[in-house]
């Protein structure tokens, strides 16, 4: 069994990943993959409203590369932790950050990846009270079952 787990730096994305670990360990050679796809355009729009507030537009460059670099750090910090209680548990792992257009990465992802289970968070970083957006964009374009941890 080939499960992908989908970690977006949320709590939500965290517990999926944890769940992911939890079914794998109960599968004989299970194999995790933990996916983080990361949009520059998200840092552009935070250094942007940053500047807009603050009248310091003349280095929003410089804001949008220090909120980039922290956004990787944190994922990566994310990511390494996940990789570690995962060996812990006794699963095999791998982790990988995509960059680009998180409905573009994750579909590739899916469809060539031969994954038996899809695991997500029931919200994304923003915490609304819907199924978050990433499922709504991906769920016509895969035929991977998907789990939705709450």
């Amino acid at each position: 069994m080939k499960i992908l787990a989908l970690i977006d730096g949320s709590k939500w994305g965290h517990k999926a990943a944890l769940h992911a670990i939890s079914i794998a360990k109960k599968k004989k050679d299970a194999e995790i993959v933990l996916l983080s796809v990361m949009d520059r355009r998200e840092a552009r729009v935070m250094a942007f409203n940053y500047c807009t507030q603050s009248n310091k537009c003349d280095i929003i460059g410089t804001y949008e590369q220090n909120i980039w670099d922290s956004m990787h750090q944190s994922i990566m910090s994310e990511l390494e932790s996940l990789k570690t209680y995962c060996a812990e548990e006794g699963c095999r792992c791998t982790a990988r950050v995509a960059e680009g257009s998180r409905r573009e990465e994750i579909v590739g992802e899916i469809n060539a990846g031969g994954y038996s289970l899809v695991v997500m968070g029931a919200h994304g970083r923003t915490g609304r009270l819907q199924l978050g957006s990433t499922l709504g964009e991906i769920s016509g374009e895969i035929e991977t079952p998907v789990l939705i941890v709450r």
